[in-house]
């Protein structure tokens, strides 16, 4: 499975894996994209051209290791670099998370990518998955999910809290 894992994830061409490697119930899920099925995240990747972008990107895929919970899983880390001519930007991920579901005939049924371990790694705000390295190289998406976490009012609130309350706690 390992070796599978591999194969599939180095492959350019989504359309060719989507045609040869992924079963009909496939699914994609980043951790703010999707679910998606098969039909529609080709249709993502087909209407964004990751290549022009990033010609150079590299993920740096290490680390692939069988599941030993969940049969046909296999697991894997990413820290992909790259650059982006137009801007002369390069970015570098922080390590992040993927896995391969597959069934008995070796199809990915589940893809999952962009679960970043160390959101202090790299230079892309933390941000794994595409809306990373679209950050570093200045062409962020502009809604919250694609931009550096920030923490909210009620957490900071929350916080503040706690910290008063663990302060009351020290002094009795």
């Amino acid at each position: 499975l390992v070796e599978l894992a591999k194969h599939v994830a180095n492959i350019k061409d989504y359309s060719v894996t989507a045609q040869n490697y992924f079963a009909d119930d496939f699914t994609f899920i980043g951790p703010v994209v999707g679910p998606l099925n098969k039909d529609q995240f080709v249709s993502a990747l087909d209407g964004f051209d990751v290549d022009s972008v990033f010609p150079d990107l590299n993920p740096r895929y290490f680390g692939f290791t069988v599941d030993p919970l969940e049969a046909g899983r296999v697991w894997a880390f990413s820290r992909a670099v790259g650059s982006n001519p137009e801007s002369g930007k390069s970015f570098e991920t922080p390590p992040q998370g993927i896995s391969y579901t597959f069934n008995d005939e070796g199809k990915v049924t589940k893809l999952t990518i962009g679960a970043v371990l160390d959101r202090t790694e790299g230079n892309t705000g933390g941000l794994g998955g595409l809306f990373g390295p679209l950050y570093a190289i200045g062409k962020g998406l502009p809604f919250p999910e694609a931009q550096p976490w920030k923490p909210s009012k009620r957490y900071r609130f929350f916080n503040f809290i706690g910290g008063l309350l663990s302060k009351f706690a020290k002094n009795k």
